[in-house]
């Protein structure tokens, strides 16, 4: 369970967000778990299903398998064949996603509620069933290639973030990219896949969330007619964090075609089920939410030495990586650049935030937690991911009122802990020869559709 927070007495529910969430739970007998929320607004129902796989869960020699799997899961099973996932969806109304990350590899359809068992019959039989043949990898390993290619190789932000991870991890599988190492990916083999789905993508390893327009009940029978039969898989082996303690600054260089130079930054930071994991989303916020935000106002507009400024925090099943990526003008100095961004961050940790910071940040935090859970997507996608991260869905229903009883003094002592020079890693970008280059979206979480 999430380490209770030094403010516990507040760690309660939402009164609004538990009045929408009367939530149906059951297992089957073959391990997997069945979370059913009805929303009878309008007749449209979203399916998410949660693997409890990731990046995280590989080793050298088959590194980016996870996010492979994510194509090779539509490319047909027993009963539906190449191609007929979407088809089938598709011509019910419906349409389909898929992302994989660091802690977890989520599929989700959204659909007319009258095509409940048909969605059902389809998710069930690519579990069960998988098409897994060379053919089929081999299409899949050079989709990624390629994928890999455009968003890493040859592109700014990929190139930084896939040196940065190699500072910041020593031993730790987050030190890879999701998207894998270029050798990996080519020398996986079809016995790796088989054995991988066995382990990974059995029901045992799985969360099925329901959100929309269901009676629960008729829901969890078909539930149970169309997953009832699969097959348990093995326990995956538990993933062991033997990440040393980091001693001292690390730094690296990328040249890389460029109009200007960059800087993405990062600091070790929590587990999601940490107390300080909130407190850290307080701060992200109140640095680079909005065009009034800290780091925005002070190195973008006032002493003009940065074109951009953004913070990354994002929550992992182990400790993970604040970090601050920022464009620079074509004449600054990153190093000038550097001190300049420590010396807001040692006024957080000396003086905290303003009152007004503090609270706009509370607001911001609030007001999008509550637009995610404005749809049936949303709703299902919110359970899935708290659920993975802190133990519980459950759990995300406190969020409101931990951030809301978030004091100056917490946010003062998390800074000075977490961003301290000895936990830092620098990457700076280089501007070589070549021109610029069109940069793409981060590959930190990789999606069907963004491919």
């Amino acid at each position: 369970m999430p380490k209770a927070p030094a403010n516990s007495a507040v760690r309660k529910a939402d009164p609004v967000l538990q009045s929408l969430f009367d939530v149906q739970e059951a297992t089957l007998p073959n391990g997997l778990r069945v979370r059913l929320l009805a929303n009878h607004d309008t007749p449209v129902v979203s399916l998410y299903t949660f693997f409890q796989v990731g990046s995280r869960n590989e080793r050298p020699g088959i590194t980016g398998i996870s996010h492979l799997f994510e194509h090779m899961m539509f490319n047909g099973a027993k009963k539906y064949g190449p191609k007929m996932f979407d088809q089938v969806l598709e011509s019910n109304g419906g349409r389909s996603n898929a992302y994989t990350s660091t802690d977890m590899t989520v599929y989700y359809e959204d659909f007319a509620s009258d095509a409940l068992e048909t969605v059902l019959d389809l998710e069930s039989d690519r579990m069960r069933s998988l098409r897994i043949d060379d053919d089929a990898l081999e299409s899949e390993r050079q989709v990624v290639m390629e994928e890999r290619r455009v968003r890493v190789d040859n592109d700014i932000t990929g190139t930084m973030d896939e040196e940065l991870g190699t500072l910041i991890w020593k031993a730790h599988a987050y030190r890879w990219p999701v998207i894998g190492w270029e050798k990996d990916i080519e020398n996986i083999s079809r016995k790796d896949c088989e054995q991988y789905f066995r382990t990974y993508y059995a029901p045992n390893n799985a969360v099925l969330y329901i959100c929309g327009d269901i009676d629960p009940k008729k829901t969890l029978a078909l539930v149970r007619r169309y997953y009832g039969d699969i097959p348990k898989g093995p326990k995956p082996e538990p993933v062991l964090n033997a990440e040393p303690v980091q001693k001292g600054e690390r730094r690296a260089e990328v040249r890389h075609p460029a109009q200007s130079p960059a800087l993405m930054l990062a600091w070790h930071g929590p587990a999601a089920r940490d107390e300080d994991t909130l407190v850290l989303d307080i701060i992200q916020y109140a640095l680079t939410k909005g065009e009034g935000s800290r780091l925005v106002k002070k190195l973008v507009y006032e002493t003009q030495l940065a074109v951009s400024v953004m913070v990354d925090w994002g929550w992992r099943v182990d400790p993970g990586a604040i970090i601050v990526y920022l464009e620079l003008k074509q004449d600054s100095d990153p190093r000038k650049v550097e001190e300049a961004l420590y010396a807001e961050l040692a006024r957080v940790a000396t003086e905290g935030l303003t009152e007004r910071e503090l609270q706009k940040a509370k607001n911001n935090l609030r007001a999008d937690h509550l637009r995610e859970l404005a749809t049936n997507s949303g709703r299902a996608h919110a359970m899935g991911h708290y659920e993975a991260l802190l133990g519980s869905w459950r759990d995300g229903l406190t969020l409101p009122s931990v951030y809301a009883a978030a004091t100056n003094e917490q946010v003062k002592a998390v800074a000075a802990k977490y961003f301290a020079p000895e936990r830092r890693s620098v990457v700076t970008l280089i501007p070589a020869p070549g021109g610029a280059t069109d940069e793409a979206v981060d590959g930190a979480a990789d999606g069907k559709d963004a491919e």
